[in-house]
């Protein structure tokens, strides 16, 4: 499915506001509800929209400590990597992981209760032998930028 600009004004709106009705939404992107309801449709359909949740205010929660950690793999063949992730995507403090290029493998952000919490959650992985060569903690002290949805008008705009 190729996307038009209606799919991205509808796309951007609903990732501003996955609560919008749809006569809302309808409006904003210039289209009478039924199309509008059919062309969401169609991107859940497609795979575009893959599910609506809350976002959540983390500093409102109380004690909170997100770390993003550098990791380095021993080895690098494909069932490495595989194992690795398995291990990972197990771990629910773990929010996002991301394969990258550069001197390290992994960029992994948790975020967890307090810095026990991390270290114990680390030295579990280390027992585990899942491949980490070295790893390197990267403390967030404060967050004054964090957004929640894609700039899909710049990412199409061309």
């Amino acid at each position: 499915m190729k996307l038009d600009k209606i799919d991205i004004k509808i796309l951007s709106q609903l990732q501003k506001n996955g609560r919008i009705t749809n006569v809302e939404l309808a409006d904003l992107v210039n289209l009478s509800p039924s199309p509008c309801l059919m062309r969401v449709k169609k991107l859940q359909a497609e795979g575009f929209i893959t599910g609506y949740s809350a976002q959540i205010d983390v500093s409102k929660l109380g004690q909170t400590l997100t770390i993003f950690t550098e990791v380095t793999l021993k080895h690098h063949q494909q069932n490495d990597f595989a194992r690795f992730l398995t291990a990972v995507q197990k771990v629910d403090s773990v929010i996002e992981c991301h394969l990258i290029s550069g001197g390290y493998d992994y960029l992994v952000k948790f975020v967890t209760a307090d810095i026990n919490e991390y270290q114990t959650i680390m030295e579990r992985m280390l027992e585990l032998d899942i491949g980490i060569d070295k790893y390197f903690s990267f403390v967030v002290l404060k967050s004054p930028i964090v957004k929640s949805h894609l700039p899909l008008d710049v990412i199409f705009d061309k």
